[in-house]
């Protein structure tokens, strides 16, 4: 079977933050992407519309079972269901592990550069953020365990994983997250792994995902796992995730703090995952084939035709951490956006300015205008 990955679909007016925030702007910046979603999830979806009623939902029986096998075909791991939480998305999950687990006052910590709602979710808990940045060595992002170690004190309670890294794109071994987990073991830290970019790695032999699920259980006892199929399949506006907590301790006070905040799931989001899970791995697989080609492309431009830039290859998502402090202007985000009409993911939303985030999770040829336009800024401002 073959998918088409190179049709534009248009999508300004269709109410997407991507295109109609800033309608007058090319858009490179939020992590969806432009591509329609497997046509066996469209299936399902119409499946499900076709019934016709759409009342209060819970998970059946069949997107249980998809994700057990996802798990177990993915990550050799066995599901016990009653350590899976349904959630109606990650950033809500994320907000909810710093309240349950943090009190007003104490710390939560991360590195940095990441997501911007890890950097913002433990004001939701009136908690304090520790951040340390990430260093590049031996060719590869990781982990300041020295600075890391000074930082932490009797106070940080949580460590927030985000693994494959966004932005660096960076897939964490097996290693890295063991020697993670040690340490939140060594501070009692709770650690809440997202792993949301985990199907969206470019060589699963080179670089496999290490999940916290295959953690050892001495250390997994203290995870949270969080996961979705929304950035593989792109149906991130459907609005499903799920944990998976092993801890009964840990798992009564996630779900208790839940409350009456948040929102119920949406009843087609259920059907989509299981159609994700189930039936998604050939167009996931060619996916990654398109996205990689575009990752490969993507590195060459930038390095041999746009001065001032450069870039480390990202080893998984269709995000691509652009280093423009060499560009010699004072925000690079608004730079490309007043001289080439881009929008562009600001680095300082993500604790490092002098970056930007580019999204190339779209037909190449979009892709490539994109890029050229930085190009013919760059050109334009005299470099």
């Amino acid at each position: 079977m073959s998918f088409d990955f190179d049709r534009v679909v248009q999508r300004k007016g269709t109410g997407c933050i991507k295109f109609d925030r800033r309608p007058e702007l090319d858009p490179f910046w939020v992590a969806d992407m432009d591509f329609e979603s497997d046509p066996a999830i469209l299936e399902a979806l119409h499946d499900r519309v076709d019934h016709g009623i759409f009342g209060y939902p819970q998970a059946h029986s069949g997107v249980v079972e998809a994700i057990r096998g996802y798990l177990k075909s993915r990550r050799g791991v066995e599901l016990d269901e009653d350590h899976l939480i349904h959630l109606g998305g990650l950033v809500p999950a994320l907000s909810l592990a710093m309240r349950a687990y943090c009190q007003p006052g104490e710390e939560a910590m991360t590195c940095t550069p990441v997501y911007p709602p890890f950097l913002g979710t433990h004001k939701d808990a009136g908690a304090k953020l520790l951040t340390v940045d990430h260093v590049f060595e031996g060719g590869k992002w990781g982990f300041d365990w020295e600075k890391m170690e000074q930082s932490v004190t009797k106070e940080t309670k949580v460590f927030s994983l985000c693994n494959p890294q966004n932005p660096l794109g960076r897939v964490f071994t097996k290693d890295d997250v063991t020697k993670l987990a040690e340490f939140c073991e060594a501070h009692d830290l709770v650690l809440v792994s997202d792993e949301i970019h985990c199907d969206l790695i470019f060589d699963e032999v080179q670089t496999p995902h290490y999940s916290a699920l295959q953690l050892p259980a001495e250390l997994a006892r203290r995870t949270i796992t969080l996961l979705a199929p929304s950035k593989t399949w792109n149906i991130a506006g459907l609005g499903y995730a799920f944990a998976i907590i092993p801890d009964d301790s840990l798992r009564r006070k996630f779900n208790t703090t839940k409350g009456h905040t948040l929102a119920e799931i949406n009843a087609l989001s259920y059907y989509a995952a299981e159609a994700a899970y189930k039936e998604g791995e050939p167009w996931r697989q060619e996916l990654i084939t398109y996205l990689k080609a575009n990752r490969d492309e993507l590195v060459r431009f930038i390095t041999e035709e746009c001065e001032g830039l450069s870039i480390h290859p990202p080893e998984a998502t269709y995000l691509a951490w652009i280093d423009a402090r060499e560009l010699g202007v004072e925000n690079p985000a608004n730079f490309f956006e007043k001289e080439a009409g881009l929008f562009l993911s600001d680095g300082a939303f993500f604790g490092w300015p002098g970056y930007v985030r580019f999204n190339f999770g779209c037909p190449r040829v979009r892709m490539l205008e994109g890029l050229g336009k930085m190009k013919e800024a760059i050109t334009g401002s005299g470099r």
